[in-house]
């Protein structure tokens, strides 16, 4: 018996009667070259004792990356230089990851949710020269917010241009959304990209989906070239190993040959009398070791939060691809109310200085009026831009719970909250002021307590104060009030005593509305 290394893998061999030593090993068997191997130094280490001088170094030398990796995969520091324009800097644990990535030339940056996967991205397109030409796809809710974060981190002299359904903008960086990948074949298809960036790559868990298709290829259709690959989750996702299979065929098909074995050793396949029953998981500890020590950083919260400021706040830009009316009414009402304000200010001036008591309270009360106008008209106009958006928001909290095992949404408007609430009403409680005083508490303690409601709904006012639903890290703001201390007092009801994480708060506006100044 010996084991020997063969340009990319280790080969054992034997006679038949000794095939037990190399299965129990672990080792794979190749039906058609006859013979026993593995890539795996971990396994190789095992039959150490029948390998010669030359492969017992190897095994060694393989076995020593492999220990960097994953010590590099759970890093919060590197030591490296990485550029930002002025006033900006890399926090440790974001310097660490694009260390990581930059040894590779696939990564699944798989952080959780908050902690900058969309700048690490960046900071590799800086740090690698040779990137000349960046595909970067996006559900549609994000395009807009990568165009502004690459904008405010990139250093080089790179332009930009986001994807729409019939036009492909001529720029070295394009950003398009998985939706509209079938109508851009031919424009993505025309050459191999130097880097592509997949964001919220769990979008490509199915693999019969057509927007999986478009990026990883199908029968007739070539999959989307690239250089260098870099995927971006921050979903849990050991949590059903199976979507993860066309990722990992993807970004690393040497590791990840067999799709039988990956399920049955990852994924608990078992028949089920109907068929291959593949929904589970198992020996969960050694897939991430597997994965660590191959193509994926990852790094908790938990684990960096030192570096992290207790609340942080993200302005996320929906597109207004529609709604330019809705837009441009939402503006002429806030206009209008502001020279209505200054007029009937003006008016109630001059009548104090004319020391007619008479004429003062008729110019007051005319103000009075005109504030009630003003702000009706206001009122519906900005209840129009918080429907037109509606749709988006459901989507953007369908994402973020797909990270976050408990999330918070605060509104405005009873219409925006209960459609939320409809949406999710299986793992929701809402609070507004039409909720009975008996029910408020109740609907926290649930929130607070049930693993199985994830998601809290409440009113800007009614569930802004006096409550706390620090069982979430996360906030979401699917409108937000006229007053900002509103805003921050809600904000609050995570950001208090008992607070384990830092707080990430994420305002939902419409692009070029009033919200998004």
């Amino acid at each position: 018996m010996q084991l020997v290394w063969a340009t990319d893998r280790f080969v054992f061999q034997c006679t038949y009667h000794d095939r037990h030593v190399p299965k129990e090993a672990g080792f794979n068997w190749n039906p058609k070259q006859k013979q026993w191997w593995t890539a795996d130094p971990i396994k190789a280490h095992k039959l150490i004792e029948y390998a010669e001088p030359e492969t017992r170094k190897m095994i060694l030398t393989k076995l020593q990356q492999y220990e960097d990796t994953l010590s590099a995969s759970r890093a919060l520091n590197a030591d490296i230089k990485i550029p930002a324009p002025e006033g900006l800097e890399y926090l440790p644990f974001q310097k660490a990851g694009i260390a990581y990535a930059l040894d590779r030339p696939n990564v699944l940056i798989a952080d959780e949710m908050g902690l900058g996967k969309t700048i690490q991205a960046i900071g590799i397109i800086n740090m690698d020269d040779s990137i000349k030409t960046a595909l970067i796809i996006v559900p549609a809710t994000l395009r807009i917010n990568w165009k502004r974060e690459l904008e405010k981190w990139l250093i080089r002299p790179m332009t930009v241009g986001i994807a729409v359904s019939k036009t492909w903008p001529d720029t070295d960086i394009v950003i398009v959304n998985y939706d509209i990948l079938k109508n851009h074949r031919e424009n993505i298809r025309r050459h191999e990209w130097d880097c592509l960036i997949c964001d919220e790559s769990h979008y490509l868990k199915n693999p019969k989906a057509q927007r999986t298709k478009e990026v990883v290829g199908a029968r007739g259709l070539s999959p989307i070239l690239a250089r260098r690959k870099i995927f971006l989750t921050g979903t849990p996702i050991l949590n059903r190993p199976v979507e993860l299979w066309t990722t990992l065929k993807f970004l690393d098909a040497n590791t990840w040959r067999s799709w039988r074995y990956f399920t049955d050793r990852y994924c608990d396949a078992h028949h089920n009398g109907w068929g291959w029953d593949v929904s589970g998981a198992s020996n969960l500890d050694e897939l991430q070791e597997k994965l660590r020590s191959t193509i994926m950083v990852r790094r908790l919260k938990i684990e960096v939060l030192k570096e992290l400021p207790p609340k942080r706040r993200q302005v996320i830009a929906l597109p207004n691809n529609g709604f330019t009316k809705t837009i441009e009414a939402e503006w002429r009402a806030f206009k209008k109310r502001e020279e209505m304000i200054r007029d009937l200010k003006i008016a109630v001036e001059l009548a104090k200085a004319s020391d007619d008591p008479q004429e003062y309270r008729e110019a007051v009360e005319e103000l009075k009026r005109g504030l009630r106008v003003a702000f009706e008209e206001m009122s519906r106009a900005r209840y129009e831009v918080a429907m037109a958006k509606l749709p988006m928001v459901i989507e953007h909290i369908k994402d973020v719970l797909d990270s976050e095992e408990k999330v918070v949404v605060f509104g405005h408007h009873l219409d925006v909250l209960n459609a939320i609430y409809e949406t999710f009403q299986n793992e929701a409680v809402i609070l507004t002021g039409e909720t009975k005083h008996e029910d408020r508490q109740l609907a926290v303690d649930r929130f607070q307590n049930d693993p199985s409601v994830r998601l809290f709904i409440g009113s800007i006012k009614a569930a802004g104060v006096g409550i706390t639903l620090t069982a979430a890290s996360t906030a979401v703001f699917a409108e937000l009030d006229w007053v900002p201390a509103n805003v921050s007092q809600a904000e609050d009801r995570l950001h208090r005593i008992g607070q384990a994480n830092s707080v990430l708060v994420q305002h939902l506006v419409l692009d070029g509305s009033l919200d998004a100044t």
